[in-house]
């Protein structure tokens, strides 16, 4: 799971099957979907989901109307918007929960109403959705996990040494499946979990405050850190630059998030997970042109009694950033390798 990569191209094959082709989708002509993300804490949602949903829409149905609202980490907010797009007439609701469980209310009020809800990205264990669309959060956790792992043991590190485990939000469901992978790899890595820690909102300064009291306490007993997504793992390592720990321990991310990639480029980051959000976004628009047609979409698996369609993403470290981020357009060296980052991607060949 750790080492298999879905292309943009292939993605968009992938997803096509689960319509059968495009003939069908002027049926869902004029029809309005929702677009309801969770937060702001990382920049995915704004840079790459919602434009990446908006284009296929536009491919898809160009007379259909798409609603996008943010919550900003605000359960009563996602619950006035959810309320707001029923009321302009969403026929379908692709939901990213800022609460998971919250959100199964939410659910039953689409249903109670004849809509159409798709779980995006988190899941929705207490009340069944129409479909869930992700790449597989506990194959990520499992894999960033282990992928630090397999590095300590390359460096020599002796069984039994200590790491951090930063989690995401506590509120999210994927960030508990994130979690699963990881503690899978850790139980049985001989390596010692520290000290673990939920991470409120995702927010990226949480988990440097509590890094910095898990320097004060454990100090160099901390050879690695494995972090849940590239928010929470620039935070670490933040924390462990402002205390002046030098060399920096490996910290795992998740997200190839632009600063993610420029930490790893400069060696402070040791590894991030490709999963551009351009494939689950276009995944969630034809499902909601299948579901608006009153198709049954082909589901891969089944998640909280949903069914579902998980991609599988590829880890990124410096070895394969350029072969695997760079060489095949996910990010431009334009974009990466500002003034500060320009001599290690020189170094790496990324130009």
């Amino acid at each position: 799971m750790t080492n298999h990569a879905i292309r943009l191209a292939g993605a968009a094959t992938l997803t096509a099957t689960l319509l059968g082709g495009t003939a069908a989708l002027a049926q869902a002509d004029g029809a309005t979907v929702a677009f309801l993300m969770p937060d702001q804490g990382s920049t995915r949602y704004e840079e790459h989901d919602y434009p990446g949903f908006q284009a296929a829409m536009t491919e898809l149905c160009p007379t259909c109307t798409v609603i996008y609202q943010n919550a900003t980490a605000d359960v009563a907010l996602q619950q006035q918007q959810f309320n707001s797009v029923i009321s302009q007439g969403a026929q379908v609701i692709v939901l990213d929960p800022v609460d998971s469980t919250a959100a199964a209310s939410l659910v039953q009020m689409a249903h109670d109403q004849g809509i159409k809800v798709i779980a995006y990205d988190r899941p929705i264990p207490d009340q069944p959705a129409d479909f869930y669309v992700s790449f597989d959060n506990q194959g990520i956790g499992a894999a960033i996990a282990q992928s630090l792992v397999d590095k300590l043991k390359a460096d020599g590190v002796p069984e039994g040494a200590g790491v951090l485990q930063i989690n995401g939000s506590p509120t999210d469901a994927a960030a508990g499946l994130i979690r699963d992978g990881v503690d899978s790899a850790l139980d049985a890595s001989g390596y010692t979990t520290l000290a673990e820690f939920d991470t409120p909102d995702w927010v990226p300064a949480n988990a440097q405050e509590w890094t910095s009291g898990q320097i004060t306490r454990f100090g160099d007993d901390i050879v690695g850190i494995v972090a849940a997504n590239d928010g929470t793992g620039g935070g670490a390592i933040a924390a462990l630059k402002a205390a002046g720990v030098d060399p920096v321990p490996p910290v795992t991310g998740n997200d190839a998030t632009t600063a993610a990639l420029q930490l790893i480029i400069a060696g402070d980051q040791y590894n991030t997970i490709s999963k551009p959000s351009e494939i689950v976004a276009r995944a969630a628009a034809e499902v909601a042109i299948q579901l608006l047609n009153g198709e049954t979409p082909e589901a891969s698996t089944t998640l909280y009694d949903t069914p579902s369609q998980l991609f599988v993403p590829a880890v990124i470290t410096r070895d394969n950033i350029k072969a695997e981020i760079f060489d095949k357009g996910i990010a431009s060296a334009a974009d990466v390798c500002t003034a500060e980052y320009a001599e290690a991607c020189a170094e790496l060949g990324i130009q």
